[in-house]
């Protein structure tokens, strides 16, 4: 066995936590992982890894391995990855974690013309709201929407993502639109989360902020689910734009108090920062950041 391949191995079972985990993601047999950590240990006469039944932790001469090993693997991964670029062809797995409504809406396109660029590269996708452990579950990069403050991973920012106060104009017919958070309160309203009592926070003109607790109508975990429902003239929402906007443009959806504001988000492109950015990784990321540059077409109905 390749001492590259036994470091590969032990990297990746620092990183998944277990030898179990590690050999899921590469999937092979536990059984080889093990040897491939046993021989490592056995060619250095030293203990790397403290192994219980549950999960491994390295050891002070595993600890100083494992920093000299990843450099040298993203030596070894950034010379294949430049010969690769050299003939033109990407190719490898892609593994990518994105959110359900934004994966769905607006990542799908990308991917899809992405993949037809790219024909050997293999998409291995997850469209979920869950949070997603890049390191412990294997994944490449993820899409996040959030504002990202300290983070064990690297970040790029794709695109702005703003949020709305709206309603539909059958709803708002026979009620007086809201005009400071306050007037929420005399309105159902449907909420982003499964909690029955929420605080919504907006920014009001002089820029001060304005929390408000409000009982819900109906909670869920799906914009596009409580975009139905506002639809449907069953209470006030607070949505992503990326959900909504067509509703918006079309007056199916109306956006109220429009001089408070919600918080801003952003949708990033997320990796680990132990891990080596391969070519196929860097290059989706270039693409999914050259598509999404300018304002993207869900930020024209707010400006309208």
């Amino acid at each position: 066995m390749g001492q590259l391949e036994d470091m590969n191995a032990f990297v990746r079972i620092v990183e998944a936590g277990s030898i179990s985990r590690a050999a899921d993601q590469m999937g092979v047999a536990k059984s080889a992982v093990s040897r491939r950590l046993v021989d490592l240990e056995g060619r250095l006469g030293a203990q790397l890894l403290n192994r219980t039944t549950r999960r491994s932790s390295l050891t002070d001469a595993g600890q100083r391995y494992y920093q000299r090993a990843l450099h040298i693997l993203a030596d070894v991964n950034e010379l294949n990855a430049e010969t690769a670029e050299r003939r033109g062809a990407l190719e490898g797995v892609l593994k990518v974690a994105a959110p359900l409504s934004f994966g769905l809406l607006h990542l799908a396109p990308a991917i899809t013309d992405f993949a037809k660029l790219h024909p050997g590269i293999v998409f291995d996708l997850d469209f979920s709201d869950r949070q997603i452990d890049l390191v412990d579950e294997g994944f490449d990069l993820a899409v996040r929407i959030a504002e990202l403050g300290d983070s064990s991973h690297m970040a790029r920012r794709l695109a702005p993502i703003s949020l709305s106060l709206c309603a539909s104009p059958g709803y708002l017919h026979n009620r007086v639109a809201p005009r400071h958070p306050d007037d929420l309160k005399q309105h159902d309203i449907l909420h982003y989360g499964i909690a029955s009592v929420r605080a919504w926070t907006f920014t009001a003109p002089n820029g001060q902020d304005v929390s408000v607790r409000l009982p819900m109508r109906m909670s869920a975990d799906n914009g596009e689910f409580l975009c139905h429902a506002a639809l449907a003239g069953l209470g006030i929402t607070i949505l992503p734009t990326f959900v909504a906007w067509r509703e918006i443009e079309a007056g199916n959806l109306v956006a109220v108090m429009t001089d408070y504001t919600l918080p801003a988000r952003s949708a990033y492109a997320v990796y680990p920062q132990t891990r080596h950015l391969s070519q196929r990784v860097r290059a989706f990321i270039d693409f999914l950041v050259e598509r999404f540059s300018g304002t993207p077409e869900w930020e024209a109905c707010l400006q309208a």
